[in-house]
């Protein structure tokens, strides 16, 4: 049976404390299976506002109405308001997430921070955030955790090295069509990563004639011929105003005969061996602002034996 495992990408105080619970209950109402990733540290999405520059940031911005997903006060912590730890107020939510029998992991410390950062960062400011983030987690669920998924999916070489060294199985910090092992200018990093393979609904809102009404037509349309795929959705979207489309593409994935499940459950009968190795890149994915990390070619067979 194909599978859609679902990445939940949690981004903000309020998308964690709202979002998530609501999502917990709409997927368990329909039997499916997901990976929550959390934002463990500062909740500091008003320092976004520096993004105006970016090419594409107004068009997003219009198309998929920021405020009314993310409200007011949250587009003003780390400005006008101090951002609040999300790890700290929202633990029992985080370990609800869990109990509830979903699978949970890292999205990052500080969202904007990293995403707006670690593009150019060193290794030392790197792997400060990384093991900020692995020890809060550590702190929250009483073990290290096991998947890494980027914020913005934005990493750098030395993040795609520290998903190995810090232990993670797997990771899904890029864009892409497949499972691979990442490499990185020539050099292999062995932790598999397991790409987001569909558009996102942020994506495709206001492109095309696609809507909140339909927009869920065009997914199962990319869905149609049966494979494994990776959807990334977020706490504060479909946790919210968004809910009612992602329940009617549960509905619509189970029709095409889809399990729904968490990343895991594609991750853990990965023969890592065999997995292709290709090239991480950065480029632009329509409908999203700004760059960030693709599944670029694949490496040939008697490179990889040699590797």
């Amino acid at each position: 049976m194909p599978r859609i495992a679902l990445k939940v990408d949690a981004d903000t105080y309020r998308g964690t404390l709202v979002g998530v619970p609501r999502l917990v209950e709409l997927l368990r109402t329909h039997q499916a299976g997901a990976t929550f990733l959390f934002s463990l540290g500062p909740d500091h999405t008003g320092r976004a506002i520096k993004r105006v520059f970016r090419p594409g940031f107004f068009g997003k911005v219009s198309r998929t109405s920021v405020l009314s997903h993310y409200g007011i006060k949250t587009l003003t912590y780390g400005t006008l308001l101090p951002g609040p730890d999300i790890g700290r107020r929202c633990r029992d939510i985080l370990t609800g997430t869990r109990d509830a029998g979903f699978e949970v992991g890292i999205h990052c410390w500080d969202h904007i921070r990293w995403q707006d950062g670690v593009g150019k960062a060193d290794a030392r400011w790197t792997a400060r955030e990384m093991q900020r983030a692995v020890d809060r987690y550590t702190e929250i669920f009483g073990e290290p955790p096991h998947v890494h998924g980027a914020a913005g999916w934005q990493m750098n070489p030395h993040a795609l090295r520290l998903t190995q060294r810090l232990g993670f199985a797997y990771a899904s910090d890029c864009r892409g069509t497949h499972p691979f092992v990442p490499v990185w200018n020539g050099e292999p990093m062995h932790c598999p990563q397991l790409p987001t393979t569909l558009r996102t609904l942020d994506e495709l809102i206001g492109l095309e004639g696609a809507t909140e009404a339909n927009v869920h037509e065009r997914l199962l349309g990319l869905t149609a011929a049966p494979r494994d795929h990776v959807f990334t959705l977020h706490a504060e979207l479909e946790g919210m105003k968004l809910l009612p489309v992602l329940a009617r593409l549960l509905e619509g994935w189970r029709q095409q005969g889809y399990d729904i499940v968490a990343m895991n459950d594609i991750a853990r009968h990965l023969n890592i061996a065999a997995l292709p190795r290709c090239e991480i890149v950065r480029g632009e994915i329509p409908g999203r602002s700004g760059t960030l990390m693709l599944q670029g070619p694949e490496f040939l067979s008697d490179w990889k034996e040699a590797a």
